[in-house]
């Protein structure tokens, strides 16, 4: 067993989530039991994830998405009610890591999704948000064609992306903004890179891809974004002993 506080500790230093400004509290949100025997963790804090977490005997849920929004009304609605009443009773902790889990130079969901595709960080950032750059440029030395890419990416994601295939034969410097980036790639664009790969699609990227001279993929928000919330949940386990589990609740978006 560890305790929840200093489980929540060290995961707030880990991610340095005072540094970031966000559309969403960073942390703690709904308290739980003060001992944790196991974690489990999830891309998004929802019902079936809630409720995953408790059937798998966890004492905390650690997501990417918590609950709380800037954009969410401030009373409740049915849903909302529902989620907290079900963690509430069960004493389940709901913590969510949103900006500071997509910009975490090791442990981030936009770090490890570049190197799962064999490409190395360049020191340079990009992803603007809220103040804070998130995303990576990987560099791959020598070039690779681009379709090995597109290959790439298709099973680090075990989905197929959407592509803009619009950029050079061979890619050597690729954008990497997890989630809801599509707008990202103007900056792409004008850092010169050769790729952009993002979780969700826009529809004005078809046009700037095109005229930008870059190739454009969207890989899903959810895909995305699993490797950040799997590798605190190891880091966690690492840390303090505890059980920890990934609830994959697949998301097609």
């Amino acid at each position: 067993m560890a305790s929840r506080d200093a489980i929540i500790a060290f995961c707030d230093d880990l991610l340095e989530v005072s540094a970031f400004g966000d559309w969403c509290p960073n942390g703690l949100q709904v308290p739980g039991a003060d001992e944790v025997g196991k974690v489990a963790t999830a891309v998004s804090a929802h019902q079936a994830s809630i409720e995953a977490a408790i059937e798998s005997g966890a004492e905390m849920l650690i997501t990417h998405h918590g609950l709380f929004w800037d954009f969410h009304e401030r009373a409740l609605t049915e849903a909302m009610a529902s989620r907290l009443r079900t963690a509430l009773i069960a004493d389940l902790s709901l913590v969510g890591y949103h900006l500071p889990l997509d910009a975490h130079p090791g442990i981030g969901n936009n770090a490890v999704l570049c190197t799962e595709l064999g490409l190395k960080p360049a020191p340079e950032r990009m992803g603007e948000a809220k103040g804070s750059r998130v995303g990576v440029v990987g560099i791959s030395d020598p070039p690779i064609p681009a379709a090995e890419l597109f290959d790439r990416v298709r099973k680090v994601t075990d989905r197929e992306p959407l592509v803009f295939d619009s950029g050079p034969s061979e890619v050597a410097r690729v954008g990497i903004v997890s989630g809801a980036a599509a707008s990202s790639i103007h900056e792409a664009i004008a850092l010169d890179l050769d790729a952009f790969i993002t979780g969700e699609p826009a529809e004005h990227v078809m046009a700037d891809s095109t005229e930008g001279l870059i190739h454009f993929i969207a890989a899903g928000h959810y895909a995305t974004e699993v490797g950040g919330i799997k590798s605190l949940g190891e880091a966690v386990a690492g840390e303090f002993g505890v059980e920890t589990e990934f609830l994959d609740i697949p998301n097609p978006i």
